[in-house]
């Protein structure tokens, strides 16, 4: 038979009686919430999940259940009885003498039933910075696939902190190199597709995708960039291949929270989008962006992230035009956070009009320094991630970020390396050490106070 949903709730100590029309279970003190931050080197993410149920296979009748005291081992035990008259009530467990307590009638009740309210809801979001595979990163790429393209084992060692959030967003800078045509060095990239099943092998769930390089090869190179993406099942928004695909809202359910992300560029290096084609990338304009926010409201989505490929290459520093933009749009009240890159190196993470921004979070996966943008910092990197929880009013609050430091160890195939995680580790050479505590000193002097510390 099919079990009714819960109609009556009665409050008795640290346990909830529900009645359930079929029956009277006991819960018992509800589970820790899910989106604790990951102790960083952990092989799975934190996944507490309460759930009750019962079925009955004959005809209803009242249901004798045993409980534990709350924070055991067991938050919910419900065992059904035979079918019988009367009202018998639950089993209670043992007093502190080991012998069973009275049980507790119906009569026995005196206070008001309580309707039992719906949990509150809470998800977990991973954020990264650039990915842009530079020609050495292809070879790094070739070798680990032995001749074929394999850029997992890049990505293997942040993917326990990757898997870890209910929504993992990477942010994939160049275009990949459509089918049958030469793969490509900056300035107009041309990347191979195995980039993509890396990116989803760590984890993520979906892409960014808007950047300076959105237009490098042309309108075939985003027709082979979302095609790839999806292929390799990750999502993607900030490029398009038809008016639908860009014009349409898309809603993501994120552990039972309706979430829109979306994604723009500040610039497509001098390329003009394709004449009656202007649907095919998304520069930044404030009142397009909240245009589409509210939008995406109108559809059903209840949190609404925007990433930005913004900033100046190689400086930390905000600038102003950053500032303008993030006031406009978290002004208007319709985007809940913003993440952001392009920069190439770690920038600062701030509050603006009382939301969060993390302007930006370095490269995940690169070759530089390069001649064009100097400096070791580029090598790194932050993860980015935020809980999202739903408030007793049915309004979402943005929670402080927490971030997990990365560097690119160039001359270890390009993997990716998560700093603490590695630090933690007795057997990573003393030399690459060296190298990691330093890139955490980087990192410190830019988002210090945001650094997970255990």
């Amino acid at each position: 038979m099919t079990m009714r949903r819960p109609e009556v709730t009665w409050r008795w100590g640290a346990y909830a009686i529900v009645v359930l029309g079929c029956g009277v279970a006991l819960l018992g003190a509800p589970a820790a919430p899910r989106g604790a931050a990951p102790e960083f080197g952990a092989q799975a993410r934190a996944d507490v999940t309460a759930a009750a149920g019962a079925h009955l296979d004959g005809e209803p009748g009242p249901l004798r259940a045993s409980i534990e005291p709350a924070g055991s081992a067991a938050d919910l035990a419900a065992v059904s009885s035979p079918a019988g008259a009367g009202g018998v009530a639950p089993a209670i467990a043992p007093d502190a003498s080991g012998a069973p307590a009275a049980p507790v009638s119906g009569a026995d009740v005196t206070e008001p039933a309580d309707r039992l309210a719906p949990p509150l809801r809470r998800a977990t979001f991973a954020f990264s910075g650039d990915t842009l595979p530079h020609d050495p990163v292809i070879e790094s790429a070739r070798r680990h696939g032995g001749g074929a393209f394999d850029f997992a084992p890049m990505f293997a060692r942040i993917a326990p902190i990757v898997e870890w959030a209910d929504l993992a967003i990477c942010h994939l800078e160049t275009p990949i190199a459509p089918d049958g045509e030469p793969l490509s060095p900056a300035p107009r990239y041309g990347v191979p597709k195995e980039v993509t099943t890396g990116i989803a092998a760590a984890g993520y769930d979906r892409c960014s995708t808007a950047s300076n390089h959105s237009l490098d090869r042309g309108t075939v190179g985003i027709d082979a960039t979302v095609t790839a993406l999806l292929g390799a099942g990750l999502s993607q928004t900030g490029i398009a291949r038809s008016p639908q695909e860009s014009s349409t809202p898309v809603v993501l359910d994120v552990a039972g929270i309706r979430v829109s992300h979306l994604s723009y560029s500040w610039s497509f290096n001098g390329f003009n989008l394709p004449a009656g084609q202007p649907w095919r990338a998304n520069l930044i304009d404030s009142r397009r962006i909240v245009g589409d926010a509210a939008a995406s409201r109108a559809a059903g989505a209840e949190v609404v992230i925007v990433s930005l490929h913004w900033g100046n290459e190689g400086v930390t520093a905000v600038t102003p035009y950053q500032r303008r933009v993030a006031g406009e749009v978290l002004g208007s009240g319709a985007v809940d956070v913003i993440v952001g890159h392009h920069a190439h190196v770690i920038q600062p993470i701030e509050q603006v009009n009382g939301r969060w921004v993390v302007f930006g979070m370095g490269n995940t996966l690169s070759n530089m320094p390069t001649g064009a943008v100097p400096g070791a910092n580029t090598q790194d990197g932050i993860i980015a991630t935020v809980a999202i929880a739903e408030q007793a009013d049915g309004s979402f609050v943005v929670e402080q970020p927490i971030v997990y430091p990365t560097w690119v160890d160039r001359e270890g195939g390009h993997v990716i390396r998560p700093v603490l995680t590695d630090l933690a580790d007795a057997s990573t050479p003393a030399s690459i050490r060296a190298q990691l505590q330093v890139s955490l000193d980087r990192t410190r002097d830019v988002v210090g106070d945001f650094i997970f510390e255990g």
